[in-house]
């Protein structure tokens, strides 16, 4: 890994917090599904201000990916340049594609009051905090695509789209750690998911990387979310 200040290599995964960061998950899942070679720069947040990010990243905020001349930020954007490098993160049928792509969209740009009110930690308990009216409607949302989409695109395993875990997933994986930290009430097909989300071995993989992160790198803005005072 390499530190903040240091020289990076011309393939470069830029992320924050792992403990914190839900959008640096997003783009190194795509980054590993994808098998492409990079390094893991990770930058230990700040909060709002974090001048190591702004001072590598073009838009101030990670995931940042440098690959082979290309510069990609903004998760999306990182997941498209992922899958034509690997077109099997996105499903191979042109009706599934599209859902995948729209869910995965509606999961960027949506869904604010979920995250305000259950930021991701993977390192807490926080069970009964956070259920706000708004993000409870968000919840309620969330289990509607991933019931919907496994119904009609996911008969053949456990995953949105079938055996595979795909850039969709990949989008979604954040927040099947939120419900794993905040275990809001549930229906038992939302659960068999996120179950099977929290088994994948890039999962795994983040949460054990993200458990080995210095104590120094906690901010109590998300130790003692503003839910719980």
């Amino acid at each position: 890994m390499n530190q903040p200040g240091g020289t990076a290599p011309s393939a470069t995964l830029h992320l924050g917090t792992r403990r914190y960061s839900s959008w640096s998950l997003r783009g190194w899942l795509m980054v590993r599904l994808a098998g492409l070679a990079v390094v893991d720069n990770v930058i230990p947040l700040q909060g709002g201000n974090t001048q190591a990010v702004k001072a590598i990243s073009p838009n101030g905020l990670v995931p940042f990916l440098e690959h082979d001349g290309a510069q990609i930020w903004e998760s999306l954007a990182i997941a498209e340049y992922c899958a034509e490098l690997s077109p099997a993160l996105w499903p191979a049928a042109r009706i599934a594609r599209a859902h995948a792509r729209a869910i995965s969209a509606e999961m960027h740009a949506g869904f604010r009051d979920l995250r305000l009110a259950m930021p991701m930690n993977l390192g807490r308990d926080f069970a009964g905090h956070g259920r706000t009216p708004g993000c409870l409607a968000d919840i309620a949302r969330i289990e509607a695509i991933w019931r919907d989409t496994r119904a009609e695109f996911g008969t053949g395993g456990a995953f949105l789209f079938g055996a595979d875990f795909n850039a969709a997933d990949a989008m979604f994986a954040p927040i099947v750690t939120r419900f794993l930290t905040y275990q809001p009430d549930l229906t038992p097909s939302a659960m068999a998911y996120i179950h099977a989300v929290r088994s994948h071995s890039l999962i795994a993989e983040w949460y054990d990387l993200a458990a080995a992160e210095p104590v120094s790198w906690h901010l109590d803005k998300y130790e003692t979310p503003l839910v719980l005072l």
